[in-house]
């Protein structure tokens, strides 16, 4: 059996009407004109076939039938209101748990979570780091971090940062120097990822001949070849966000300019019908904010290290 309720709004100018005893004070706390508010609680009156105030010189009174209702009114109100405080309060705060790759959480998200702990203490971050597919509508996962083209057919997609790959190794190596000659990666080890092919395509690309790319150990995961070159262990190969950290932290340098386009970048990927959570969009934002301060940081050290060499120059 359907409910019988009558209008919202005719319940709002009866609560109010009945809390201030004036339909001038109800419509300047709804925003409504006196006329309208007193025609709402006639149109409620008539609904109910009851008279809920008496109209009195001195204002209005409520009948006893008023009292009643009035007393069921406002509990149903703020039930409402307080369901909707929690409602929203949960899409600004809670929970928000994040998918992304062992390679990208290891080295670029977990050592920023602090800073977003920081900005954003109402919300728990929960990182799953994983390579398989995320299928939304099955899996408790709010947000995915995922290197591809950004083609994901029925999500909300937003690119994280653009990338390249490029040498890098530990400051240690270079012994003082700005960076390497050519001549000096014949003795160099290379540390791949696995394969040994990305060497070999920025051997080519950068014009130096004669180099072994089938020395040096080969690891299946970036993040370890990162770690690897830190540890003054080689000279790695590096996608641009995976060695943001350690490039800015210092740690690693490029000991070469040249750099490798690649095809895929870094996305930010969930359901269309959450992406604008206030959750979400913190997160999502905060992310963001993040990848732009990276950009600006390698620039800056990409313009130092142009500068430092003209000084040499000139």
């Amino acid at each position: 059996m359907p409910r019988r309720l009558p209008p919202l709004n005719a319940l709002k100018a009866f609560e109010a009407a009945a809390r201030h005893e004036s339909f001038t004070q109800a419509a300047d706390e709804l925003c409504v004109t006196q006329g309208a508010v007193s025609h709402q609680v006639k149109a409620l009156e008539a609904e109910l076939g009851l008279k809920l105030f008496n109209r009195q010189s001195q204002g209005l009174v409520l009948t006893e039938a008023g009292r009643s209702y009035l007393a069921t009114v406002r509990d149903a109100l703020d039930r409402i209101a307080d369901g909707t405080e929690r409602l929203l309060r949960r899409q600004n705060t809670g929970v928000v748990t994040v998918s992304t790759s062992p390679n990208f959480a290891a080295k670029w998200l977990v050592h920023r979570l602090s800073r977003f702990a920081e900005a954003h203490p109402a919300i728990d971050l929960r990182v799953s780091a994983s390579l398989h597919h995320i299928d939304f509508a099955r899996e408790d996962i709010d947000l995915a971090i995922r290197h591809g083209d950004g083609s994901e057919s029925g999500l909300h997609v937003v690119r994280l940062c653009a990338e390249e790959l490029f040498p890098v190794c530990s400051p240690k190596l270079l012994n003082g120097q700005e960076s390497f000659k050519p001549d000096e990666l014949k003795k160099a080890v290379l540390l791949h990822v696995n394969n040994r092919q990305d060497w070999s395509r920025w051997l080519d690309t950068a014009g130096i001949t004669d180099v072994d790319v089938s020395r040096g150990p080969v690891l299946n995961q970036a993040s370890m070849a990162i770690d690897a070159a830190v540890d003054g262990q080689g000279i790695a190969l590096a996608r641009t966000a995976l060695a943001a950290w350690d490039l800015i932290g210092r740690r690693l340098v490029r000991p070469f300019a040249q750099a490798l386009p690649v095809p895929y970048a870094y996305w930010i990927v969930c359901p269309k019908t959450t992406a604008k959570m206030p959750k979400i969009v913190a997160f999502s934002n905060w992310l963001l904010a993040e990848a732009a301060g990276d950009a600006r940081h390698l620039q800056e050290l990409t313009s130092e290290e142009i500068d430092k060499r003209q000084s040499r120059i000139g």
